[in-house]
């Protein structure tokens, strides 16, 4: 499974209420959220993602609230992938949960610059900079965490499995 797009950068700390403002909680229909997604902190981003561009941050992202909604945002706003130095623990869970791919490693969540063009191998963990022609190893996804990605989330993967019994 790989993710191909272009960066959108943020600081440390990036809590879920700046991610999707409480004001918005009142509907879980993952378009609107999209429509709101990173408001409070870079208005513009509604604006200049497309599907498949990769959010990368510092340290302790999606901290905060425990709320489904912030991972829910980012995947329907289009971004394939989140990376981070650090996740807050119930964000990191909430996005697998939901089929969010996210992948730590601390140099590229440092190395990398909004604009860049940058490719992920979860297979491998592998992160390549295209713009830099630089590669970082973050951590590969488990085998059982490809699958839930792969089908969309924690909920289809369970029926895929009740499925096939």
């Amino acid at each position: 499974m790989k993710s191909h797009g272009i960066v959108h950068k943020y600081g440390d700390n990036v809590d879920t209420d700046v991610i999707i403002p409480a004001r918005y909680l009142n509907s879980s229909d993952p378009k609107e959220l999209a429509k709101k997604c990173m408001e409070d902190i870079d208005k513009e981003f509604v604006n200049r993602v497309n599907l498949g561009d990769i959010m990368v941050a510092n340290k302790n992202f999606g901290c905060g609230s425990s709320r489904e909604h912030a991972p829910i945002a980012i995947k329907a706003s289009g971004i394939s992938c989140v990376i981070a130095e650090t996740f807050a623990r119930i964000f990191y869970r909430n996005a697998i949960n939901i089929g969010l791919p996210i992948i730590e490693c601390k140099e590229a969540a440092r190395d990398i610059d909004a604009g860049n063009e940058v490719e992920i191998d979860f297979d491998s963990g592998i992160i390549t900079n295209l713009t830099k022609g630089t590669s970082y190893q973050g951590q590969a996804f488990p085998e059982f965490m490809q699958k839930i990605m792969k089908a969309d989330g924690l909920i289809n993967y369970i029926n895929e499995q009740l499925e096939a019994v």
